[in-house]
């Protein structure tokens, strides 16, 4: 008899919740972090390319960022690219280097912006449920096959609801730890 590939459900579950993570540091909290420029794209060179491809993003102060540009032709582009990206910032250029000040944020964005975090969680969830119902898929072809019988089919389906639960606890106390960051004033 052989046995579900439970590390393949797991892998699959802790890919969810990192995109998650990643997804929520992107998010701002009223303090400069670098993770807040990952997403954005600069038109350069006839493409699309990453802001950390064009240039240096680092931490300047408490609340700046800087991005060092490589190209000074490129200064404009990052430019516009950090005020269009949706992100309420408004960046300062001297030479190649673009200053970005991070300001305080209302009630009402920091509102806003726990709303979307939750956005991004549900999506975590449904994507760790996903991988749950593959599993549940693959137990039952599996006990259809004769590989397991019932009474193994269902511990296996035990074990495979449990890394679920684990997996959506992890969602909703990564959820609940960006909420607090971004509702701190």
């Amino acid at each position: 008899m052989a046995d579900p590939d439970l590390d393949n459900l797991e892998r699959r579950m802790d890919s969810a919740v990192d995109v998650l993570k990643k997804e929520l540091a992107s998010l701002r909290a009223g303090r400069a972090s670098t993770n807040l420029l990952e997403a954005i794209t600069v038109k350069a060179y006839g493409a699309a390319m990453p802001l950390n491809q064009v240039g240096t993003v680092s931490v300047l102060e408490a609340q700046t960022l800087g991005v060092n540009v490589w190209d000074k032709s490129l200064v404009a582009a990052v430019d516009k690219a950090i005020r269009e990206a949706g992100l309420g910032l408004n960046p300062a250029t001297s030479g190649q280097l673009v200053r970005i000040p991070i300001p305080a944020l209302s009630t009402e964005r920091r509102q806003e912006l726990t709303k979307v975090a939750g956005r991004y969680a549900e999506q975590a969830r449904v994507a760790v449920r996903n991988v749950r119902r593959d599993g549940m898929e693959l137990l039952k072809d599996m006990e259809k096959g004769g590989d397991l019988s019932e009474d193994e089919h269902r511990l296996w389906a035990d074990e495979v609801q449990g890394l679920t639960d684990r997996h959506v606890k992890t969602v909703d106390e990564t959820l609940a730890r960006k909420e607090a960051e971004i509702m701190q004033v």
